[in-house]
């Protein structure tokens, strides 16, 4: 056989075992914390037989490589912890995989007080997306080059849903959603990070309530009034 229909053979079979058509959904949605889901979809048989006997890849590891990519950048005031389901799932019929984590720290979602409304005002950064997944020994999903175009240029699907997809030949296309919740209100988006405001918890409102202020000086001056008496 002629090196050039060679080539052309060997091209073609190559094709044939890339994961065509595969894609992994991310859905992140802002809430105290951040619950985060990775749906690995229409993978063919031998990349879904590889990531499913790959014993590094299991419900921790994604959330512990995007912590220590934090710490690299040192931000060390990140948390996680595993979601409703606490194990990946693996559909051998659909060859899917999801595996689901809570992120969480001040290093990641903070909040200050709107003075004047009492409203919470969240900080919240969406760059802890950017990291580097190994699914098997032979590949590895590159987010943190795939996703670099920042939270403020990503679509809007609706005013609290920001949505970005990065599909490049030959690898797994990524579709990335970052859901703030829906009474968002004053939306700011800078660079990877986007602030908007809540309206405040019931304990928000009792904290800051001047009635707290002079029920608790109403019952200092009982417990006074009742020591002395009793002496």
């Amino acid at each position: 056989m002629k090196k050039g229909a060679f080539a052309i053979l060997a091209a073609v079979l190559f094709l044939f075992i890339l994961p065509v058509n595969a894609q992994v959904t991310v859905n992140s949605t802002v809430d105290d914390s951040i619950f985060v889901s990775y749906s690995f979809e229409n993978l063919d048989a031998d990349l879904y037989s590889a990531i499913k006997t790959n014993l590094d890849f299991n419900s921790s590891t994604i959330p512990k490589i995007i912590v220590q990519t934090l710490q690299e950048q040192n931000l060390k005031l990140v948390r996680w912890g595993l979601g409703p389901q606490p194990d990946v799932v693996y559909d051998g019929d659909t060859r899917s995989i999801k595996t689901e984590f809570f992120l969480g720290g001040s290093d990641i979602i903070s909040f200050t007080f709107n003075r004047t409304t009492m409203n919470r005002i969240y900080h919240v950064r969406t760059d802890w997306r950017k990291i580097k997944v190994s699914l098997t020994a032979n590949l590895t999903l590159d987010f943190a080059s795939r996703l670099t175009k920042p939270l403020a240029e990503w679509q809007k699907t609706s005013p609290t849903t920001f949505f970005y997809e990065s599909s490049e030949p030959n690898t797994i296309d990524i579709l990335f959603h970052f859901n703030i919740p829906p009474s968002a209100s004053r939306i700011q988006v800078q660079a990877d990070t986007v602030t908007y405001e809540m309206p405040p918890l019931l304990s928000d409102q009792l904290i800051n309530s001047p009635f707290l202020v002079l029920g608790a000086i109403a019952v200092a001056l009982v417990i006074v009034l009742v020591y002395r008496r009793a002496r």
